[in-house]
């Protein structure tokens, strides 16, 4: 596994796949018991990788607790990420939920003793509040790195103007800078190609991408009618719902049987040729159950696709770009005096 810098903002060094631990304990009804969480995590460092992604809520805390546990005896190794907001259970009271600095410092307390460590090293708020103003919320992540209680901090599920904002917010005012942001993104989730993506790259952040397979969309298992998270965590599992979804899996499975290669395989290499061919990192995030399903993940890593197999996958899972998008990609031929094919554009996007 490859290593990849954090961003234009940073130097953090992180693998080029991250391990998400949403599925590490039983906290929810659902997930991996303790043993079975350690054979995944095992599997993961063996195969080279040590970003690690947590949070506050996985499993009610069990999630934290767990990787707390696995990562004690090589805590300088791994890179690890934890994220507040969401609370821990759904009893929490209002105290204790929100992007205040009251609550970012009581979430951050509390993630340390679960987690076993003095510090974080990157620090993600999970989304926006609807009250808490983007002031706070910087101001208080640059105190906690001043504090050395993280080293990196990011934003996770924010719109793209909130992240600018709080970009420019930080770079203005001296504080800690955003290192990055978390989304969902894959073959069956496009839409951050309107903004999100192009922001990172033209800001210099780092991108954490979670449910790279779509919940497990773009394995083809729910086309054979396997119901697996549908049960669980339906609401973060896409499903083929229309001829775009459909369009998608196909397309998916086509390029699988061309490479002799499981569809899993496909959807990351996608995400990895992607990353190629970004100014700035693209880290996706695996979020598997079972050791089987990391296993079946990381072969990914061997399969290279050829740039036909690429731009069909592009074209069956590509979204509308929308207002102002399509109309400043119809006009720029004539921004470039008739000539615009023969310009050619910086390497870094402009912000």
């Amino acid at each position: 596994m490859r290593t990849k810098i954090f961003g234009r903002r940073t130097g953090l060094r992180v693998s080029e796949l991250a391990l998400g631990t949403g599925n590490f304990g039983t906290g929810w009804g659902h997930g991996a018991e303790r043993d079975e969480a350690k054979k995944i995590f095992d599997g993961y460092a063996e195969a080279g990788g040590y970003f690690i992604d947590t949070a506050e809520g996985y499993q009610a805390g069990q999630s934290e607790a767990l990787v707390g546990e696995f990562i004690a005896s090589e805590r300088d190794h791994f890179v690890l990420a934890t994220k507040f907001t969401m609370g821990v259970t759904p009893q929490d009271g209002v105290s204790h939920l929100g992007n205040s600095r009251k609550n970012m410092v009581r979430a951050l307390e509390a993630s340390l003793k679960r987690l076993k460590t003095e510090r974080v090293d990157l620090y993600w708020v999970h989304m926006p509040d609807g009250a808490t103003p983007t002031e706070e919320i910087v101001r208080g992540l640059d105190d906690l790195v001043r504090a050395g209680k993280i080293h990196y901090a990011g934003l996770s599920n924010f719109p793209a103007w909130r992240v600018a904002r709080a970009d420019l917010l930080a770079e203005l005012r001296g504080w800690a800078p955003i290192a990055g942001i978390q989304i969902e993104y894959s073959l069956a989730e496009r839409t951050p190609d309107r903004e999100l993506l192009p922001m990172a790259e033209a800001l210099g952040l780092g991108a954490a991408l979670w449910s790279p397979l779509g919940g497990g969309f773009l394995t083809g298992k729910y086309r054979g009618g396997e119901e697996g998270r549908l049960k669980g965590l339906g609401m973060l599992v896409h499903t083929e719902k229309s001829a775009r979804e459909t369009a998608i899996l196909d397309a998916v499975l086509a390029v699988a049987e061309e490479t002799k290669a499981p569809a899993t395989h496909v959807a990351i290499a996608w995400l990895r040729e992607k990353a190629a061919h970004s100014t700035t990192a693209l880290i996706p995030i695996l979020g598997p159950r079972t050791r089987a399903q990391l296993d079946a993940t990381l072969g990914a890593l061997s399969l290279s696709l050829s740039p036909e197999q690429v731009t069909r996958l592009d074209t069956a899972s590509e979204v509308s770009l929308g207002v102002p998008h399509a109309s400043i990609k119809e006009f720029a031929p004539k921004l470039g005096g008739g000539k615009g094919d023969v310009i050619d554009a910086p390497v870094i996007p402009v912000s």
